[in-house]
């Protein structure tokens, strides 16, 4: 693929995942929130092994990459995908949007707490503009701090399992590739979620099962598209032109979300959700150490070149 081409699919698959947090927020109005999150990763988890295998990229994982997924699983899967399920009754799709929006930022923080990343000034600057931007996200315009959705705090709450499985994930994949690891998450992450909603969900394989074609066409687009087929064309552009300008196209989710949460929910779009969402671009920016980077780039550029001449 050249460079034109990756950018194309990736711009496609920031348009399926802003889409996807809408597609989420309107399938746990109509379907059980748990086992609806287990049954739709459980069916990407299928369609990606199975891509995998008919590209022969599967092989067997040592003890050590089992624990590995299986930890990453919990935080990745388990822990995300159920705590953003239950939060997304409560809370819009705008908001979780937003809130989700965090995640490389939060990543690139338990990096520095973690992995021994350095932290600059510009990188404390940009966590700061991140976080400040989720403050202005969850207050509520009619009430203030003590407007604060509950399931604000738990998509915060799956925010921040997300970005811990990412450092799990960024230690497996010294050794395993990151698309069948992504694959093993995902039926790891169906099973134990179904089993979990038959505990604290009684009822809820009857649930699933309803007559509206248009919930079964959102849920089958959502786990096909976005969940399985998303991951894989965005592990292939990371092989192709790096995760650094992989990571920034993340930017482009929030803004996506927002749009369709208002054309297609309804949802209300307020002047503090929009502030918030150009802190938590800044914040990722900077805060992941991108801007730095690109400025250490430009500036090696000039070096040499002076040099040459």
């Amino acid at each position: 693929m050249n460079r034109l081409t990756t950018y194309s699919l990736l711009m496609m698959v920031m348009v399926i995942w802003g889409l996807n947090v809408v597609a989420v927020k309107y399938l746990v109005e109509h379907l059980p929130p748990i086992m609806m999150q287990g049954t739709r990763i459980g069916l990407a988890g299928i369609c990606a092994l199975a891509v995998l295998y008919f590209l022969k990229d599967l092989r067997k994982l040592t003890k050590k990459e089992w624990a590995l997924t299986s930890l990453a699983a919990l935080f990745g899967q388990i822990g995300h995908h159920s705590l953003l399920a239950v939060g997304l009754v409560d809370t819009t799709a705008s908001n979780a949007s937003l809130i989700l929006g965090l995640i490389p930022l939060t990543t690139a923080v338990f990096a520095i707490i973690f992995l021994g990343d350095q932290l600059t000034k510009l990188r404390f600057i940009g966590i700061v503009s991140g976080f400040t931007g989720v403050s202005f996200v969850v207050i509520n315009p009619g009430q203030g701090m003590g407007g604060i959705s509950p399931g604000d705090l738990f998509v915060f709450l799956s925010m921040l399992s997300q970005a811990v499985s990412f450092i799990i994930i960024k230690k497996a994949t010294a050794t395993l590739s990151s698309k069948q690891m992504t694959g093993m998450m995902l039926l790891i992450g169906s099973v134990s979620l179904i089993v979990i909603s038959f505990i604290i969900e009684p009822g809820s394989a009857d649930n699933m099962v309803i007559s509206d074609h248009l919930v079964w066409i959102v849920f089958l687009s959502s786990a096909i598209l976005a969940t399985g087929l998303g991951h894989i064309l965005f592990n292939a552009a990371i092989q192709n032109i790096g995760a650094g300008q992989t990571a920034i196209f993340n930017n482009f989710v929030p803004f996506f979300a927002l749009i369709g949460s208002f054309f297609l929910l309804g949802e209300a779009v307020y002047v503090t959700q929009l502030a918030g969402f150009i802190f938590i671009v800044a914040g990722v920016l900077l805060g992941t150490g991108y801007i730095e980077q690109v400025w250490l780039n430009r500036k090696r550029k000039a070096h040499l070149k002076s040099k040459v001449n």
